[in-house]
């Protein structure tokens, strides 16, 4: 079973009798399992059980974590560049509402940090995905002036990340460790 139709993602491989079988989490919305019998038994197979949207460590964790994050005495406790890095990680892998999640808490670590507690050239992927969503927007003439929650939601994380970066004097090199240098040279040239 995997998270990636390639079985390279998250994978778990189970072989012989159910007591080898374990629990186990996979982030996102698909599954994708592979069955493949030696034929040595005559057994019907395996049986499994898929719950989605279970209430676990994620949301556990979230609720911790937000709540440590409001906590002004609790946030220099905090070791903020790990956090921020499994976080950036976090709303790059899942969908949904846990993706949602993921960037709520980092706004809240953008505007609790100072200066070097967040590798902000980690948010790259999350700018590409951003600005695909704005170039694809500015195409959608069906439906001006709507965004989805995922679109709002980058927004305002890069709208505050610019905000910080520029209260702490490093909006130069921020700006040049989210984009590509294609892309630099083609708003240069423009």
């Amino acid at each position: 079973m995997s998270s990636s139709s390639d079985f390279q993602q998250d994978r778990h491989s189970f072989s012989g009798s159910p007591q080898k079988w374990t629990d186990f989490e996979l982030p996102g919305d698909t599954l994708y399992y592979r069955f493949t019998s030696d034929m040595s038994n005559t057994e019907w197979g395996y049986k499994f059980t898929v719950t989605a949207g279970h209430l676990g460590r994620f949301q556990t964790g979230f609720e911790i974590l937000k709540q440590m994050l409001c906590e002004e005495r609790v946030i220099p406790h905090l070791p903020l560049a790990r956090i921020w890095e499994w976080q950036v990680g976090v709303a790059c892998r899942q969908t949904g509402h846990q993706r949602l999640k993921a960037i709520h808490l980092l706004l809240k670590i953008v505007q609790c940090s100072r200066q070097g507690d967040c590798d902000l050239t980690l948010l790259k992927p999350l700018w590409q995905l951003f600005t695909h969503m704005e170039n694809n927007s500015c195409h959608d003439s069906a439906k001006p002036g709507i965004l989805l929650p995922l679109h709002r939601a980058l927004a305002e994380l890069f709208f505050v990340t610019e905000n910080r970066v520029t209260e702490l004097g490093s909006l130069q090199e921020y700006l040049l460790a989210l984009n590509t240098e294609d892309h630099l040279h083609r708003c240069t040239a423009q």
